[in-house]
């Protein structure tokens, strides 16, 4: 969840930026040159820097690498450069089992057996996704610790039949960052603070914070993030990836720590669009078990290939529109939006101009409450279910007063206070509420075809706010995540530049179930950009 979406429409209270916090994030421009890691931990001295999917599968086809030393370069960049050097925080908990795993992987590609992209491919998983092994999966809190699925999420299972190697679980935003309405994204009580790659005193936004800034600092090859309202498409765009929030139904929750049934999906990160594409169709898969209202048409069965859309002319004959609101703004993000336009354009696009993002916005405290219950609804059944140390809402309340030093140190638990005072899912608030909210896919639909538009085109949101624990995140001003998340429809932001080192993405989204087409647009768009840069861990801190 990004919180800020509610911040900007009076959902919650507003929030200031401290003098303390405003000298610690110094990031007005300058001549001099800025403050750098010791080279040992820079990008540039990494083996496996901006490889692909593709790149390690020709690795280990060579004979070069192999599951089990890609998987020892990954574990020993974690040590260097996130439990050390600049200390990113990104990652939660190692699996104890990845060698191992990448040594059966090994054992089988001697034997002739190769499962797919994802064989021997390292992969990290945010902490809310159930792995049935010696992991925790806690949402980053305290009051979980301890507690270890009985078995794989759906998309675990997944994950594992396509090959890939569990190396370990990403921090994130405490409880998918619907704890508090201050909260600093990226911190929880178990994992803390994690850092923004680029600039190492920013905020990598959330929640998937740890599994933005993982895959953006090259701690792996590709993590899985999830979303109710920006959590994957947020840290996509701020750590300078490719994210891609599907729509609700093609992936399956089950496993999942929910905050909303309507909204929740899982989806990839990854530093290109094809590496999503090929995390994507490894995860999709029908479940029983997770039924929606979105269901998949007859007609369209779920892939499992979608590099099949991968296509450099995907937008020639294309008609976009694109979101005027964001053509006035921050200076700098303008003129990186105009170039995106002006790109699209040469691609073959032809584009118009249209007005969403404001007309949707003010449901944001519609949306708020229909979440709430929501999610005392689903984190109940989710944990009456598992084999954890709290059982219900009240339980983790009650934990986190008792232990406020440790679980709550810098910000409250106002949220999961005010959810859990929220009635049942037969009441008429709520169903008042997720009827506004969902009606937003009419509104989108009604759009896209009103104007015969193949997708939406907008900033995905702001630059990179400080990291500020005493005040919690602030709003940035732009931001496109709230029409496709409320109407649970797909979203995929690809890096658009960078303003004083600080990414920025570029959102297409679309009706239901259009990810083939949306993948065809963003991979057309992306090979003509090529925007995507490496961190290098700049630090504005004032030197001692």
């Amino acid at each position: 969840m990004n919180r800020k979406h509610f911040l900007r429409n009076g959902a919650l209270a507003g929030i200031s930026l401290s003098a303390l916090a405003a000298a610690s994030c110094n990031t007005a421009p300058s001549n001099e040159k800025k403050e750098e890691t010791p080279a040992t931990t820079s990008p540039a001295d990494f083996a496996l820097n901006e490889a692909t999917i593709d790149h390690l599968q020709q690795k280990m086809k060579s004979g070069e690498y192999t599951a089990r030393s890609i998987t020892e370069l990954y574990l020993k960049r974690i040590e260097n450069i996130d439990k050390g050097g600049p200390a990113l925080n990104s990652v939660i908990e190692i699996n104890p089992d990845a060698l191992a795993m990448a040594d059966a992987l090994d054992k089988e590609r001697k034997e002739g057996k190769l499962r797919g992209p994802l064989h021997g491919i390292p992969v990290l998983i945010k902490d809310n996704i159930d792995t049935g092994d010696k992991m925790m999966t806690t949402a980053g809190a305290l009051a979980m610790a301890g507690h270890k699925a009985a078995k794989d999420a759906f998309i675990i299972q997944q994950l594992r039949a396509a090959g890939a190697v569990l190396l370990g679980k990403t921090n994130l935003s405490e409880w998918a960052n619907f704890r508090s309405t201050h909260s600093a994204s990226g911190w929880s009580s178990r994992g803390g603070q994690t850092k923004q790659p680029y600039i190492l005193e920013r905020n990598p936004s959330g929640s998937s914070a740890g599994s933005g800034t993982a895959v953006a600092a090259n701690l792996c090859t590709v993590a899985i993030g999830t979303e109710t309202d920006g959590s994957i498409v947020s840290p996509s765009s701020i750590n300078g990836l490719v994210g891609i929030k599907p729509t609700v139904g093609l992936l399956s929750r089950s496993g999942i720590i929910p905050i909303s049934k309507t909204q929740d999906t899982a989806g990839p990160m990854a530093r290109t669009v094809k590496d999503a594409a090929i995390l994507l169709g490894a995860l999709a898969g029908a479940d029983a078990a997770d039924p929606t209202d979105l269901t998949i048409p007859e007609f369209q069965n779920i892939t499992t290939d979608y590099t099949f859309f991968l296509d450099a002319n995907g937008l020639k004959g294309k008609r976009l529109g694109v979101e005027s609101s964001f053509l006035k703004g921050n200076e700098a993000i303008v003129a990186l939006y105009k170039q995106a336009i002006d790109t699209l354009k040469k691609q073959g696009a032809e584009i118009m101009e249209v007005e969403l993002v404001k007309k949707v916005n003010p449901l944001g405290p519609t949306e708020f409450t229909m979440l709430q219950y929501e999610f005392k609804d689903g984190l109940n059944k989710y944990l009456s279910a598992a084999n954890g140390p709290v059982k219900n809402l009240d339980a983790i309340i009650a934990f986190n007063k008792q232990n406020e030093a440790k679980a709550m140190p810098f910000f409250k638990q106002e949220i999961l206070e005010q959810s859990q005072a929220r009635g049942g899912l037969d009441s008429k608030e709520y169903l008042d509420a997720r009827k506004k909210t969902t009606g937003v896919r009419a509104f989108i639909d009604d759009l896209l075809k009103q104007h015969k538009l193949d997708a939406l085109v907008s900033v995905t949101n702001g630059l990179a706010c400080c990291i500020d624990l005493i005040n919690g995140d602030y709003d940035t001003g732009f931001s496109t995540s709230s029409p496709a998340a409320m109407a649970g429809y797909p979203h995929i932001t690809v890096p658009m530049g960078a303003v004083h080192n600080l990414p920025i993405g570029l959102s297409f989204f679309g009706t239901a179930y259009t990810e083939p087409q949306l993948i065809a647009m963003a991979y057309a768009y992306e090979q003509a950009s090529k925007k995507r840069v490496a961190p290098t861990f700049i630090s504005n801190a004032n030197p001692a």
